[in-house]
This record gives C-alpha cells, structure tokens and sequence, in this order.
C-alpha cells in the first residue's frame, strides 16, 4: 500500500507518493495561485494525487492515506485549515474537500514545519531516534518537535514556535511583534540584515570589504565573502552565528533531543555550519561533557521533507 503526501505552500502544490519504507517514489507539482479561493485549490490538491497515482500506474483506490502539510495553523482533530497568512484559508474544512475530491476517508492535516520535522524523523537526519528537533533557517525561523516518534505542538496546536523566543530582550521587532525573537537574529533574513548593516559601517568608516562588490546582498553573501578571507565578512558571520548558537542551545536544554538538525537556506553551509555552531553550544549546554549530548546535524531530505512528514502523519 502506499500513502500520498501534499506539501501546500503559498508558491507551490507538491504531491508524492510514498512506499511503506517513507520512499518518495514520484512526486508532481504545479503552482498554487494564492489568489484563488480555497475551494479552487483544494480542488487541484485532489487532481494532483490521482495524477501521481495515474503516473505510477496505480488507481487512487490503491491509497492507503493521504497526509497535508499546510502553512499556518491548523486542526489536526477536524481537519480544518485555521489560518494561513499566505493562503486565503479561514477555517476552512480542507481534509474534507480532499476526502470528497479523491475519494480516499483516511485524511490527516498537519502544520508544514511539524511535518517537515517528523519527515526527516522517519527518513533522514533523526531516522531510528525517537525524539528530535528540527530548526529552519529561512525567510523566519521554524521547526517542529518530534517526541517519542509523534509530533508535539501543545495541547491547542500552537505550540512548538521555536523562534518566537526572546534571546535579547528589548532587541529588534520580531515579525510577529515581540521584541528580540530568535527568529530576528537568526534567520536569512536577519543574516542578510546584518550582512548590509556592516556594508553601511564600512562605507562610512572607509574599510574595504569583498561585500562591496555584492549586486544583491543575499544569505551568502558574507559567507562566500568570508571564505575568501574577508575580515568585516568574517565579523558578520561570527555575529550570526552566536546568536544562532544561543537559540539551539535554549533548545537543548529544554528538550535534550537525540538529535537537532538543521534545515532551511542557511543550512546549505553543511557541515561547516555544524562544525563551527558545535563549540559554542557544546559550551554552554547544560550538563558539558558530564552527560550524553544531543548530536547536531544538517538536515537530509530536502524540499521533500514536507511531503514524507505529511504521508508519516
């Protein structure tokens, strides 16, 4: 038997269909239109699992499950949509469109950085560990908590906002409006803020820097930078990283996972990342070298994470 899993983004609809070994086996997409009304998309979510399933030779009838990773909040209990700031979904009852549009009743309903996280606890970085954190360092900063297996969100499924942490009090306006987020030091956003902040320091200082040289300043621009020797680059990057190391470092003390793995654009550095984030946090982790440690790793499975999550569900 195999399950579909549906990763519904503001940008994109991808659909996969998943061998009992949590295998992408072929995988579509198309793109969402946000404009839309639910009901429309919804619509194109069906169609797109009984083209996978027409794809691989098989009949929609042949699915076992099917699993949504939607943006936002959602209620895994009724299978209703709450919210999506990049989605006109208002407490919209999206496993039932599904059920109704494909035919198969088994439907489950999750938030995307939660089924990104289980994904990779069933595939990739956390596979045979029963419990994990994953942190994604992208436009914000997000994650999902695995324990025992099972995604953990808090008793009204708004837990697990890992980057809505204070990690410097009064700092800079979150997103979400709070002060001194995580989500505000450490995301590629924050990294490429502080990237043209030092640009700025060094024009009006007269320091010379490779970032200067930058047509778009982007979440590698003083990585790339510094790696040729940059020292204003290399000031910015240390700077990113402390506070990252900070945050995971708050994770790790509150939950002591197995393992914390790293998704998201920034995490593209692979394992130099880990390597230089690893002394900072080993540092500071509560309990040092006196207990077992949580083990750090880049994330394995990619823009496919969501989709196996989902089917994992």
């Amino acid at each position: 038997m195999y399950k579909i899993g549906i990763d519904l983004g503001g940008t994109n609809i991808a659909v996969g269909l998943v061998d009992d070994d949590y295998k992408l086996v072929l995988k579509k997409s198309r793109p969402t239109n946000a404009h839309r009304t639910p009901e429309e998309i919804a619509a194109d979510m069906s169609a797109l699992c009984i083209e996978v399933c027409e794809a691989a030779g098989i009949s929609i009838k042949d699915i076992e499950k099917i699993g949504i990773a939607s943006p936002g909040v959602v209620d895994p209990k009724t299978g209703v949509a709450v919210h999506a700031d990049t989605l006109p979904f208002n407490r919209f009852p999206l496993a039932d469109h599904i059920r109704r549009g494909t035919g198969v009743q088994n439907i489950a309903l999750e938030n995307d950085a939660n089924c990104a996280a289980l994904g990779e606890a069933v595939a990739g970085a956390a596979k045979g560990k029963s419990s994990g954190i994953m942190i994604t360092l992208g436009t914000g900063v997000g994650g999902g908590v695995i324990i025992d297996g099972k995604v953990y969100a808090g008793f009204n499924h708004a837990g697990a906002e890992l980057g809505h942490m204070v990690i410097e009090k009064g700092g800079v306006r979150c997103s979400c409006g709070r002060e001194g987020c995580w989500e505000a030091y450490s995301s590629a956003t924050a990294l490429i803020r502080m990237t043209k902040e030092k640009i700025e320091e060094c024009r009006a200082s007269g320091r010379d820097t490779i970032m200067f040289k930058a047509e778009k300043v982007s979440g590698r621009t003083a990585c790339d930078a510094m790696r040729q020797g940059d020292a204003p680059a290399r000031e910015v990057y240390e700077k990113y990283i402390s506070y990252l190391a900070t945050g995971i470092t708050n994770m790790l003390n509150i939950f002591q996972p197995e393992v914390l793995y790293l998704g998201g654009g920034v995490s593209n550095e692979g394992q130099s990342l880990i390597d230089d984030l690893s002394p900072l946090v080993y540092k500071e982790v509560y309990g040092g070298r006196e207990i077992e440690l949580p083990e750090l790793k880049i994330a394995q499975l990619g823009n496919d994470a969501g989709i196996i999550g989902a089917a994992a569900l």
